[in-house]
């Protein structure tokens, strides 16, 4: 019976001898090359040369056209852009129009150091209706060196939604449409 061609065949000796000296190799090789990974990741950057961020989501609202009374992801377009305008003076975590979600990063008031408010809301429908949104009021207080959850009063959270609405209402009533 003739052999296959192909690369010759190790002896077990071969093989037994070789084997110690492949494993750690192998792991040295790849533990090497993560560590030149990671070395890549922690570069010496310059703060100078780093832009500030922009805030580009109060200037432009991309997702109403015109008169729309829907953004595209179907959402209304005047409650959205109520609340991106009654909640402009927190700096915003992330905005998504699709969906219908405002997220504002933690304010502090000038006129309070010990305290600080973060604020969720929610367009939840494609009709300018009060159900149709849905704010969360976070308040954290700082006590002993530490930020602590507390509660809002009752009326902060509708405070602001009522704000949000009729904001909304004056944005709807601007470009000529009459409210539901």
């Amino acid at each position: 019976m003739a052999r296959p061609a192909g690369p010759p065949m190790m002896s077990r000796i071969q093989l037994t001898v070789l084997r110690p000296f492949h494993r750690p190799a192998a792991r040295l090789a790849l533990g090497c090359l993560a560590l030149s990974a990671l070395s890549a990741c922690g570069g010496g950057r310059d703060p100078s040369t780093l832009t500030a961020p922009r805030n580009h989501l109060l200037g432009v609202d991309r997702g109403a056209e015109g008169g729309a009374d829907e953004l595209r992801g179907g959402v209304n377009a005047y409650l959205w852009r109520g609340a991106i305008d009654t909640l402009s003076f927190m700096p915003l975590a992330s905005a998504d129009a699709v969906g219908g979600v405002i997220l504002t990063d933690w304010y502090q008031p000038s006129a309070t150091q010990n305290e600080r408010f973060k604020i969720a809301a929610y367009v939840l429908d494609r009709r300018l209706r009060s159900d149709a949104l849905r704010v969360s009021v976070f308040r954290q207080v700082l006590q002993d060196g530490q930020w602590e959850d507390t509660p809002v009063s009752a009326t902060t959270t509708s405070d602001i939604t009522t704000r949000i609405l009729t904001r909304a209402r004056q944005l709807r009533a601007e470009n000529g449409e009459r409210d539901n």
